[in-house]
């Protein structure tokens, strides 16, 4: 299934985008798609049967914003350093494991939203990445097959980074990963009996309709099994959380100088295989 939220921020409503193409209203069936409901079997087979039956009402897809997939986060866990062709861009060496930093719930916005470039900023940086949404509690998951066991489905997102602020001003990354609007997400949470193989994803950026990354998820130093299975040693990941797994080579910082980090004004626009595309504007903050 393909899961979104839509409608003005703050107030969006759950759909579905069935086979077809069509947007589908949910808000009958659920009132949100959050941890609850993705930890919920009988509420997700419920949609499936409605979605299955035809009995859902379209929605009017024109001029309709879409929202961040999922509601109320709990938090979100991004792996550094996980693809082999992004650690030989920057110089640095393939880490022994899994490089983990947070980014607050509140960067998380819409696929199609605006990006705030910071002020002050001069190197904002585009990263696509893989999203893994979590379904069910993971704590101590003992192999790769318990660790997917707690995954309800994958996402697009963009790991939107300030590197001034993350390598050059001391301190940890969390200054250059927690500016406002940093994580779009989405379009759709697609459900992961529909990804069989998320180590067979590509993954693809543009800046103002240049491609800048082209990749794919089999390039990971450590698989989504294995960033599930790492991260839930050290804590408890819960219903709703969301783990981004890292970004293919190409972003801004691995270009020669001078190096094209992103202004107000530009357009990025990236998408991962099956998962849909995003499309955000920047502007200065």
């Amino acid at each position: 299934m393909k899961l979104l939220r839509v409608g003005p921020a703050g107030a969006e409503r759950p759909a579905l985008l069935d086979a077809e193409g069509t947007l589908r209203d949910l808000s009958g069936l659920v009132t949100d798609i959050d941890g609850a409901l993705l930890a919920d079997d009988a509420a997700l087979d419920r949609i499936r049967a409605a979605a299955a039956s035809g009995e859902l009402p379209a929605l009017d897809a024109a001029g309709l914003r879409i929202g961040p997939p999922v509601a109320r986060i709990g938090k979100v866990v991004c792996i550094g350093l996980n693809y082999h062709d992004h650690a030989r861009e920057t110089g640095a060496e393939p880490p022994a494991e899994p490089v983990v930093f947070f980014k607050a719930a509140d960067t998380v916005v819409g696929p199609h939203d605006t990006v705030l470039v910071p002020r002050g900023s001069v190197k904002t940086d585009w990263e696509v990445e893989l999203a893994v949404v979590i379904g069910r509690t993971a704590r101590y998951a003992e192999s790769h097959e318990a660790a997917l066991a707690c995954v309800a489905g994958y996402a697009v997102a963009h790991d939107v980074s300030e590197r001034e602020f993350q390598i050059e001003r001391g301190g940890t990354w969390d200054k250059g990963k927690n500016c406002e609007t940093f994580n779009p997400l989405g379009p759709w949470l697609v459900t992961a009996d529909e990804v069989p193989d998320p180590q067979n994803l590509g993954l693809k950026l543009w800046v103002n309709g240049e491609l800048k990354q082209d990749g794919t998820t089999a390039e990971q130093i450590f698989p989504v099994a294995e960033v599930v299975r790492y991260v839930s040693q050290f804590m408890t990941l819960y219903p709703g959380d969301v783990i981004n797994t890292g970004t293919p080579a190409g972003v801004a910082m691995g270009h020669p100088e001078p190096k094209p980090y992103l202004r107000g004004g530009d357009v990025v626009e990236l998408e991962i295989e099956g998962l849909g595309r995003q499309r955000q504007e920047l502007k200065n903050a």
